[in-house]
Parts: structure tokens; sequence; C-alpha cells
């Protein structure tokens, strides 16, 4: 992986539990899977929460206009 051999990949970790703490690593770890699973069921779910994508869903209720009828006028002419 990357070139990199076991005894690397543990001395990397080692450096990342000194240097953030293991608390804060968890914490870490709980939001980036809370982060993924939100956005799975999100996927999932296909809703967009966002205020266009509610317009778009929601179209406001507009009733189309009457046609206009043309008025006509019976008036005789005068004589």
């Amino acid at each position: 992986m990357f070139g990199l051999s076991p005894g690397h990949l543990l001395l990397l970790l080692l450096i990342v539990v000194l240097i953030f703490g293991t608390k804060k690593l968890r914490n870490i770890g709980e939001d980036l899977g809370s982060a993924i699973k939100g956005f799975r069921k999100g996927m999932h779910d296909g809703t967009d929460n966002s205020p266009s994508a509610q317009l778009k869903a929601d179209p406001p209720d507009v009733k189309p206009a009457a046609p206009e009828t043309p008025s006509v006028n019976k008036t005789d002419p005068a004589p």
C-alpha cells in the first residue's frame, strides 16, 4: 500500500495517536462515521433539502389565467 511496510504504518499510527490523543481520535471517528451514514442515507432517499430543490418540488399554486373573451358592444347605431 503506497510502498509502506506494516512497520511504517504502525509508526505513523503511533505518531498520530501521540499528536491528537485517543479521545480526540475517537471523536473524529464518530463524526466521520455519522457524516458517512448521513451521506448514504441522503443518497438512498434521493432527497435534497436545499431551498432550491424544495422550490422545484413544490411549485407555487398558480392558477392559469382565464382566456380573455372579446367584449362585444351590441349597441345599435343611431339612425
